[in-house]
Formats: C-alpha cells, sequence, structure tokens
C-alpha cells in the first residue's frame, strides 16, 4: 500500500504490466501508482415470478390512466404509465441503460438510466413488480393489502386450462339473442311460479324429509358452481382470459370464485357482462330445474328455484365483495370502493389532512367521485349502526345461539344414535348453518377490534395526551355497555319457538311452550289459554297417551311436552297432543263434581281464613273458557 499525495490510499500491483487479457494498464498510470477506475457492472432488473401485466384499465373512473399488473401471488397492483413502462421492457437480460432508451421512445420524454434504477429501486420492487439485486431466486415477499371483507383459504377446483374449456363451450349463453330469450323465461317462470302455482308449497314439502334435503342442498352447491361458470364464459366472450375457478372461506362461509383478473384490460362494457354474468347464469340454472319440474313432476326443482332467487339477491349487494360490489366499482371506474373510504371521509375534515384527502379524491373523475362518495356516506353509516346493534345486544346473541346450539347437536347426535342416518346428516348440514354465523361473529370482533387498536397506536403515536384521553373515552363507552349487559338493561333472550324447518333441527321441540301459571293460597290457578287445568294439590297426574305409554308425564299445562329425540310430524307444523283437556272441574281422578259445576250446583262454603288451602275435592273459582275456543265434548 502506497499513500499518494492527496492522502487516498489505493493499492496497485507492483509487478509487471498485465498482459493481454488484463487490466489495460498506461505509463502514467504505472509510473503513478493508479490503477484504473472500475465501474460497477449495469443493473439488469428482473420481474417477480408469475408476474402479468395487463395493461391499461380501460374505462377507468380516474383522471390520470391506470395501469393494471397482477403478481403470482394473486396481489394486483395499480401502477402508473411511466412504471409500467418500465415494467414492461424488463426481460431478465436488459440493463437499465437499455431499458431507458426503450422508455424514452414510448413515454415522449428522455429517461436516463439513473432514472429508471431509481424507478426500479424505490417503486416497483417495494410493489413486488421487480426482484431485488442480488436475489437469485425469483420469488418476493412484497406486502398484501390486509382486507377485512377477502376471501381466505384459497384452493384451486378448476385450473386456467379446465375454465378455458368450460368458457369456450358455454360462451355462446352471452350472445344477445340467448340472453333476452333466457331473460324472457325467467320473468314467465316467475309469473307462473309466484302468480298461480304457489312457490312456497314446494319447499314446504321439502322441508318434510330429510332425503329431499340432501338432494335441494346438493343442487344449490351445483348452483353455485354453475353460477362461477357465468363468470368465466362471460370474459371469454368479452375478449378477456379467465383464469382458475376456485374456492374459499368468505369471512367463515365456504364460497367460489373465478379469477377474471384480465377483464380490466377490456371495456367497462365487457366488465358489467363479467360481473353479471354468474346471476345472469343462475337465472340459466333456474330455467334447467323448472324444466325438470314438468319433465319429472318432482316438486323439489321447485324449491331449488325458490332458493335460487334469494342467491340471487344476495350476490346483488353492494356492502360486502360479492358481484353487487364489483358490479357498482366497475359502473365508477373504481377497482376497490374500499380504499377510498378513509380519503372520502378525510376529505370532509378541515385540516391537512383533509387537504391531501381531497387531493387524493381530486384525481378521480367528477362521476366517479360521485358515485364512490354517495356509496361510502351509505354504507358507512350502516355498518356502523350494525355494529353498534350486535354490540348492544351481544349477551342476548350469545344466550340464544348457545342455546340453539346446544339443542341442535344434542338432537343430531340423538338422531345418529337412533339409527336415522338421513335426519342426523341434515342435523349436520343445520349446525354448520348456526356454526357459521357464530364463528364469522367472533372472526369479525376480534379483527375489528385488532385493527381498530392498531390504528388508534398509529393516530397517537408521540401524542401522549391525545392516547390517555383516547384510551380514558374507550374505557368509559367499556365500563357503560358492560354495565348494561351485567344490570339487564340490554334485551333478553329471546324465547324458545318452535323451529322453522323442523327437518334442520332434530330433537328440538316443535311444541311452543306453554307458561306455567303460579298457584294461589285458596287453591290452583284458573283455566289456562287452552283450556285445560293444572293438577291440584292431590297431585294426581293427567291422563293421556303419555302417560300410558310410560312416557314423560304431562306438564302443569296437562299437555306433554314433546320429546328431546322425537322427530318432526310429518306435515312441517308444530306438534300437537292427542290427549283432552280434563274436564273444568277438580284435579280428581273421578268425573266433575256436581257441586263445582258452573251450571248451577251449590257454591262451596267460603274458607274460614286465607291461609287455609282448599281439600282436594275442592276446585278453585271456575273461569269460562276463552271466547276463541269451542267447549270440549262431554266424556262419558
Amino acid at each position: 500500500m502506497t499513500v499518494l499525495g492527496d492522502g487516498a490510499p489505493t493499492l496497485y500491483d507492483t509487478g509487471p504490466v498485465p498482459g493481454p487479457g488484463g487490466w489495460p494498464v498506461t505509463y502514467e498510470q504505472a509510473t503513478t501508482g493508479r490503477l484504473p477506475v472500475v465501474e460497477p457492472p449495469a443493473l439488469v432488473p428482473r420481474l417477480s415470478a408469475g408476474l402479468k401485466l395487463h395493461g391499461e384499465y380501460q374505462g377507468s373512473g380516474f383522471t390520470e390512466p391506470k395501469y393494471i399488473a397482477r403478481r403470482g401471488d394473486g396481489q394486483v397492483v395499480q401502477l402508473s404509465r411511466l412504471l409500467y413502462l418500465v415494467a414492461s421492457s424488463v426481460d431478465g437480460t436488459r440493463d437499465v441503460e437499455t431499458i431507458a432508451h426503450r422508455v424514452s421512445a414510448r413515454f415522449g420524454r428522455e429517461v436516463s438510466g439513473d432514472n429508471v434504477r431509481f424507478l426500479v429501486e424505490q417503486k416497483l420492487e417495494p410493489l413486488g413488480v421487480t426482484v431485488p439485486e442480488g436475489q437469485e431466486s425469483e420469488e418476493v415477499d412484497a406486502p398484501r393489502s390486509d382486507l377485512l371483507l377477502a376471501l381466505k383459504g384459497h384452493r384451486v377446483v378448476f385450473n386456467e386450462r379446465r375454465t378455458a374449456r368450460i368458457a369456450r363451450s358455454l360462451a355462446w349463453l352471452h350472445r344477445p339473442a340467448v340472453v333476452a330469450a333466457v331473460l324472457l323465461s325467467a320473468l314467465a317462470m316467475d309469473v307462473w311460479l309466484f302468480g298461480f302455482f304457489g312457490a312456497i308449497e314446494p319447499v314446504l314439502e321439502v322441508l318434510d324429509q330429510p332425503v329431499l334435503i340432501l338432494i335441494v342442498f346438493v343442487l344449490t352447491v351445483a348452483s353455485l358452481v354453475f353460477h362461477e361458470f357465468g363468470h368465466a364464459s362471460a370474459c371469454r366472450y368479452g375478449g378477456a382470459r379467465p383464469g382458475c375457478i376456485g374456492c374459499g372461506l368468505f369471512l367463515i362461509w365456504p364460497s367460489m370464485y373465478t379469477d377474471v383478473t384480465d377483464v380490466y384490460r377490456i371495456g367497462r362494457g365487457g366488465r358489467l357482462r363479467t360481473d353479471l354474468g354468474g346471476v345472469y347464469f343462475n337465472v340459466v340454472f333456474m330455467l334447467a330445474m323448472a324444466g325438470a319440474y314438468f319433465a319429472t313432476g318432482a316438486q323439489f326443482f321447485l324449491a331449488a328455484v325458490y332458493l335460487g332467487h334469494f342467491e340471487i339477491l344476495e350476490q346483488l349487494m353492494p356492502a360486502v365483495r360479492l358481484d353487487g360490489y364489483y358490479i357498482l366499482g366497475d359502473l365508477a371506474g373504481v377497482p376497490d370502493l374500499y380504499g377510498k373510504i378513509k380519503p372520502i371521509l378525510l376529505s370532509l375534515v378541515p385540516g391537512r389532512s383533509g387537504r391531501a384527502a381531497r387531493k387524493e379524491v381530486a384525481g378521480l373523475k367528477r362521476s366517479a367521485r360521485s358515485v364512490v362518495a354517495t356509496w361510502v356516506l351509505t354504507m358507512v353509516p350502516l355498518l356502523v349502526g350494525e355494529l353498534g346493534y350486535a354490540l348492544w345486544n351481544l349477551p342476548r346473541i350469545i344466550a340464544t345461539m348457545t342455546r340453539s346450539l346446544t339443542e341442535q347437536i344434542t338432537g343430531t347426535g340423538s338422531a345418529f344414535a337412533d339409527g336415522r342416518i338421513v335426519e342426523g346428516l341434515v342435523g349436520v348440514i343445520g349446525c354448520v348453518m348456526l356454526l357459521c354465523p357464530m364463528a364469522g361473529v367472533v372472526y369479525l370482533s376480534v379483527k375489528l377490534t385488532g385493527r381498530i387498536l392498531r390504528a388508534a397506536k398509529r393516530a397517537t403515536s408521540g401524542r401522549p395526551v391525545l392516547r390517555v384521553a383516547v384510551c380514558a373515552l374507550a374505557l368509559a363507552g367499556l365500563t357503560g355497555l358492560s354495565y348494561a349487559w351485567v344490570s339487564g338493561v340490554t334485551p333478553k333472550p329471546l324465547p324458545k319457538k318452535p323451529p322453522i324447518a323442523p327437518i334442520l333441527q332434530p330433537g328440538v321441540p316443535t311444541q311452543e311452550p306453554q307458561p306455567r301459571r303460579a298457584s294461589t293460597p285458596e287453591g290452583p290457578a284458573s283455566t289456562g289459554p287452552s283450556g285445560s287445568v293444572p293438577a291440584g294439590p292431590s297431585g294426581v297426574r293427567a291422563t293421556g297417551p303419555a302417560a300410558r305409554s310410560g312416557g314423560p308425564s304431562a306438564d302443569a299445562s296437562g299437555s306433554a311436552p314433546a320429546s328431546p329425540g322425537a322427530s318432526a310430524p310429518a306435515s312441517g307444523r308444530p306438534a300437537t297432543t292427542s290427549q283432552k283437556p280434563p274436564p273444568s272441574g277438580g284435579g280428581g281422578a273421578g268425573g266433575p263434581d256436581p257441586s263445582s259445576s258452573p251450571g248451577g250446583g251449590p257454591a262451596p262454603e267460603p274458607s274460614p281464613t286465607p291461609s287455609e288451602s282448599l281439600p282436594p275435592s275442592s276446585p278453585a273459582s271456575p273461569s269460562p273458557p276463552p271466547a276463541t275456543e269451542s267447549p270440549s265434548p262431554a266424556s262419558t
């Protein structure tokens, strides 16, 4: 090492000057000890694994054009025109200088190699579009959108090749003449079904038979799969390339999806056709079910048609990420409506944050801004109101759902234990239908609480006074809510009622529970609403089928309660007992006492003191039966 005059240590070779293949060294460099400065190799950027560039977002609601790229992990990113030109010029062999020449020619402005390096390292790499320098693998670990209402746990059911084959074979259904014929046929079907035939009758028939319940359940799943075929075929018909069809969990419900990201490069009309393709195929499926009914006469096909209407209405709701949400987003030209909630709300707040938000909102066209603002100002109060209602009624919801689930699981287990396999399988479907909302409530509560805590922590970072105030306000709100829960101010749990679909809840009592009437010091309670008299102090049990068969004894109203393991009646209506109510006299085992007859015998002598109880043969003061009840026939 030699220290030169400028004080900078420099390494140099004291041996002979390198020959061919070595560094070119001049006489001055050899005599002064300075070696040539070696420039670092130019950066050669590479795209991440599985990245697809879909092109310009057609029909955009933004003032500046947006370009769409989709990473290998499924995350979609929006790029500006300059970033998209840089990404489209990256092929793994061109360096930044070569890319700069290509981008300059296409962009219309001079772009240097340093500009390209900056864009690659500071813009594209954080988005996961390009691979960091020096990394051998093309897999990237880029951030993803942490969406609260997103599909989780994706699993592919039909890969891209199979989906393309299915979409190609069904694309003819989207021709205008076929669409018009399908819609007119659907209108005629609905007029016949709801106006003349009666849509509820097939549903009631299905609810009486567990096998039909399973068949309708399978048809409903088939309708969901056919719904996704509608999205894929509409995407193909519009000129885009559909991806795979898979399934996942939306909140907690099993759901299906179709990858139609390529649809962003076609026009707005093609995107709307793709959005509506699912519900359109639901209509086609319902027409097929109606045709199966006319061919076979089996009414469970009409039950599937009836349930298909509810599936369409659910899909058209714009509140969550279903078809209605994407329809509204494509009408406005904004692919992510939920991402605009924060800037729209902050734009209404004065101050620096409000000015920044208003600048971001100004990037939308006026028509798109009106649609998005209307959606935000409608959905946010609705979601907040639903959240407040759920918190206020939380004890009621938990108690009612826990009781229903316990009865459902017990009844389903009893059905399997008794060898009623089909009823047990239907009971499992009912258990899932109860478990999914409960799990969804828990999932949303945990996720929403975490998001609120993280947002509060970020907003109060570096401002201890504000953080203390927020904590005090949150503690006061929780304290007041907890007091309301404990003190009983909030609504009580819902009373037990017969199940709406008894066959889905095997073992759950199908009879309305009758309230007991408390006895008075003068004697037993008066006649109940059913015209029967509770058992008197003698403790004689009422006679009837349950008592004769050795089953559970009758309750205080004289009617036998339904057994927990009893199956639902064939008619689907609440079960009733066949025993007659006891005579409206005393509780003895014999017939009515003439002295107690309201038709004219001597009245019983009054008790000496109110505290003395009447003898077993003395009835309470008679009360007439309800006006709406016909008198029972005289027993022999």
